[in-house]
């Protein structure tokens, strides 16, 4: 059974850093391209970064280009997403995903709460 454990979430200030990490479980994790997207409740879901299977390329949204990084560590089955310069409005719930890069698998883990305020 596919599993998304999502931790490291927290309160942090304007300006400071978090890192989420997504622990993977119960399916071939090298085989599956990652991504972390956010939710703000009443909003959309928003993508927020990318990564290849094999961590060969790395994807960002505009909004956090710049100040997030994606990897993974194939090893461990976990991908993390380095936060630094939080800004207010990257307040909101994150959530990892997997995507079976040749194949419709599809596994959503239930989040990690981050809020930037001072």
């Amino acid at each position: 059974q596919a599993r998304l454990v999502e931790s490291g979430g927290g309160l942090a200030q304007p300006g400071g850093s978090l890192r989420l990490s997504c622990a993977a479980s119960g399916f071939t994790f090298n085989t599956y391209g990652m991504s972390w997207a956010r939710q703000v409740p009443g909003k959309g879901r928003e993508w927020v970064s990318g990564i290849y299977s094999d961590g060969s390329d790395t994807f960002y949204a505009n909004s956090v280009k710049g100040r997030f990084t994606i990897s993974r560590d194939n090893a461990k089955n976990t991908v993390y997403l380095q936060m630094n310069n939080l800004k207010p409005e990257d307040t909101a719930l994150y959530i990892c995903n997997a995507q079976l890069t040749w194949g419709a698998d599809n596994y959503w883990g239930q989040g990690t709460q981050v809020t930037v305020s001072s």
